[in-house]
């Protein structure tokens, strides 16, 4: 039976954000038990003496993350949060496959649909350049700083992370770096003598497995299903780390639900194994409330959370950090005196960013960016939708910078098999290029499939100004629902 919630008006907390705590603590306790079904949206907000809004948006975000589950003309009902899959014995660990080399490509398109460009055309110039010249003033900033980040900034990230990521920390787990790679170079280090075998997603994203490669440890790449990482694969392939981005796949665009969430938790538990949580755009979700980050369903969980501000703020900040389980906080700290490390980000650019954030900058610029991202998401979606038609299909939406498109095969006998229609990805990119189109592959996500081929793209909306998303979209079409070899 389900307690009304005793929901506060006066509290800063909107009531749909209550609701949810308050169902997502009650179904992870075991007080809301597994098929139970919940109330009526209306009769809910009857019982609760508030509008049916609050409700449905609550009920939205807990079926996004999966919690719940929709049957028609039924309600909704409780999903069963329980551990998936079992230990099997450990198989061979493959050889390291080929890493495959991001394109990376400086030339200007007419239509830009790479997934790594960023729209500034909101970036609060005149503030940051008060912030800055601000520190510029200071001489002490001029002198050498704590190798692990400033300490303002840190509580500046732990107090965000605490509020708007659902995280578990202090500032005293939190490192600055200057770039990923260089956060990812101390996680090698860090992780000597603890773990040998670092699983992947397959597909996903090669910085972090490169840099792990070239120190050392055996790469093992887990397939995906629908919802994410396969639990029993990841068992029986003797990883003892794994790397997930489960608020939203790199390039699939899947959320994990939370029950392969506290599955993989477990797995960490029972294996002694550390989670490395990429959330490179948790923030950034345009239909409901971001997810929370894996990292604060646990307490001391093996979670190493990895995030920047180079999508919310700008990348040229070059301000990137991690959160570390406190078990590692001692071997970090042993790295510190041994390597003589220093601060990898600019101290100027980590002080402004911290009054950015303090003064309550960063928030109001992230859901200004929010509400431009979401424009640009949804106009890419009908577009795509209208000019394609049946011939393609769009996964990886609601959140995130990108969409990822697949063509369909055409049918036997059709207009296109006549035509000599390409099924080549690189062929059809390198088409779309030669009609000034940026398009990217999704071959080269994949560890295990160098060869693959398949028509995949994603198409990046960040940095693409709106008014070029239709008209790009519908000269894309034209190009590849014609093309031949």
């Amino acid at each position: 039976m389900l307690l009304v919630p005793d929901l506060n008006e006066h509290s800063e907390v909107p009531y749909y954000i209550q609701l949810y705590n308050y169902l997502a603590k009650a179904i992870l306790g075991g007080t809301l038990q597994s098929g139970t079904r919940l109330p009526s949206i209306r009769r809910l907000a009857a019982l609760c003496g508030i509008s049916a809004t609050p409700v449905e948006l609550a009920y939205q975000q807990l079926l996004a993350e999966g919690f719940i589950a929709s049957k028609p003309r039924s309600g909704y009902y409780i999903l069963p949060v329980h551990r998936e899959g079992s230990p099997a014995a450990a198989g061979e660990r493959p050889s390291p496959a080929p890493r495959p080399i991001t394109p990376r490509d400086s030339r200007h398109y007419a239509y830009d649909f790479h997934m790594s460009r960023n729209d500034f055309s909101l970036f609060p110039h005149k503030i940051w350049r008060s912030l800055y010249q601000e520190q510029l003033a200071n001489p002490d900033l001029l002198q050498y700083g704590d190798p692990q980040g400033e300490p303002a900034l840190r509580e500046s990230i732990a107090a965000h992370l605490r509020q708007f990521r659902g995280l578990r920390c202090t500032e005293k787990q939190i490192v600055v770096g200057g770039d990923q790679y260089t956060l990812c170079s101390l996680l090698c280090l860090l992780l000597k003598g603890r773990v040998s075998g670092l699983g992947i997603e397959d597909p996903g994203y090669h910085l972090l497995p490169a840099a792990f490669w070239r120190s050392g440890y055996s790469i093992l790449p887990i397939p995906l299903e629908e919802d994410g990482l396969q639990i029993d694969k990841l068992y029986s392939s003797g990883a003892d780390a794994v790397y997930i981005s489960p608020s939203h796949q790199f390039p699939r665009g899947m959320t994990m639900p939370i029950t392969k969430r506290l599955a993989l938790l477990e797995w960490a538990r029972s294996t002694g194994g550390y989670i490395i949580e990429d959330d490179y755009d948790g923030e950034f979700r345009y239909h409901g409330r971001p997810i929370p980050a894996l990292q604060g369903l646990a307490e001391g969980s093996p979670v190493i959370y990895m995030c920047s501000f180079a999508q919310s703020v700008t990348p040229s900040l070059c301000i990137h950090y991690m959160v570390l389980p406190e078990e590692l906080l001692p071997d970090y700290h042993s790295l510190r005196s041994e390597l003589y490390l220093e601060h990898s980000a600019s101290r100027l650019h980590q002080i402004a960013l911290h009054y950015f954030m303090e003064r309550g900058h960063f928030e109001k610029h992230l859901r200004r960016m929010r509400l431009l991202y979401q424009r640009k998401h949804d106009l890419l979606l009908r577009s795509v939708r209208q000019h394609f038609g049946d011939a393609a299909v769009l996964s990886g939406t609601d959140a995130g910078f990108h969409l990822l498109l697949a063509l369909k095969p055409p049918a036997e006998g059709s207009a296109r098999v006549k035509a000599g229609f390409s099924t080549s990805a690189r062929e059809l990119a390198a088409a779309a290029e030669a009609e000034g189109i940026r398009v990217t592959p999704m071959s080269y996500t994949w560890w295990a499939k160098p060869d693959y081929d398949e028509p995949e793209f994603i198409l990046g909306f960040g940095g693409i100004a709106e008014e070029l998303i239709d008209e790009g979209i519908r000269r894309l079409a034209g190009i590849w629902l014609g093309y031949k070899n």
